[in-house]
């Protein structure tokens, strides 16, 4: 099945904002799925994972670079420390409401399944269903740990100069939002403790047994701690990457959770 790609820009809170949607040549009226990046991602870097999940969902698949990231606007400061909630309530909050959208099924990579889960906690009606891969719940040791050995590799220009094929002349201020935010000392007890009971739609959490960044804490916790139904996917001999290490299988555990939902 082929899809159709539209990109453009919108305007969001401090800036323009680059989104990319796929819609199946069998798109139907269903609620579309909403990608959210990790920390050094951008829409290109999902690859060839949208439109996969697009023909297997039969769904609109939405993806939108943030602010200071891709092919959206600088961000004009230093990201805030309350950067994964703040997103909820600025610039999800401008996407959805520029593409006038009522319902939706929400999707986060890493770090942005820490701001799926403030997504979907502060628009329960809207939110359908959630869907968290690789997310951290908390800072754990081997966060930390992961981040400085990626601080170390980053010394190497050439890792720089592939970060720039993605963000151009934003690549340093992407690099460093991601390393100094996680390293600063008041983001020691950031959490997601509070706000995953706030969720209410069905939640499909799927983790990589070898994830770098994040052990089973972090999907055991959302899982239990998320207030609606959830199902939580350990996938063996995988690492942080999921939906490119096993793209069909993530695309097929997709498909299946949200093929009843509306």
């Amino acid at each position: 099945m082929t899809s159709s790609v539209h990109d453009q820009h919108i305007p969001g809170t401090q800036g323009r904002l680059f989104v990319r949607t796929w819609t199946s040549e069998t798109a139907s009226s269903k609620a579309p799925i909403i990608l959210f990046h990790d920390s050094l991602g951008s829409v290109e870097l999902w690859r060839s994972f949208p439109q996969a999940l697009c023909a297997a969902t039969g769904r609109t698949v939405i993806a939108y670079d943030r602010l200071g990231f891709g092919r959206s606007d600088a961000y004009p400061a230093t990201l805030p420390l309350d950067f994964i909630a703040r997103e909820a309530t600025d610039d999800f909050a401008a996407l959805i409401t520029h593409l006038g959208l009522t319902q939706f099924i929400l999707f986060g990579h890493s770090v942005g399944g820490g701001m799926v889960v403030n997504c979907a906690a502060r628009y329960p009606e809207q939110c359908l269903g959630l869907i968290t891969v690789a997310a951290q719940a908390f800072r754990e040791d081997r966060t930390v740990q992961g981040i400085e050995q990626a601080r170390e590799l980053f010394q190497d220009p050439v890792q720089v100069e592939r970060l720039g094929k993605y963000h151009g002349d934003k690549a340093r201020w992407v690099l460093d939002a991601w390393i100094d935010s996680w390293l600063h000392p008041e983001f020691e007890h950031w959490n997601l403790r509070d706000v995953l009971p706030e969720v209410r739609s069905p939640a499909l959490v799927i983790h990589g047994s070898d994830d770098e960044y994040g052990s089973h804490a972090h999907p055991e916790q959302i899982g239990q701690l998320a207030g609606g139904p959830a199902q939580v996917e350990i996938m063996p001999e995988t690492r942080h990457m999921p939906h490119r290490e096993r793209e069909e299988d993530v695309v097929r555990l997709v498909a299946e959770f949200v093929r009843e939902l509306g």
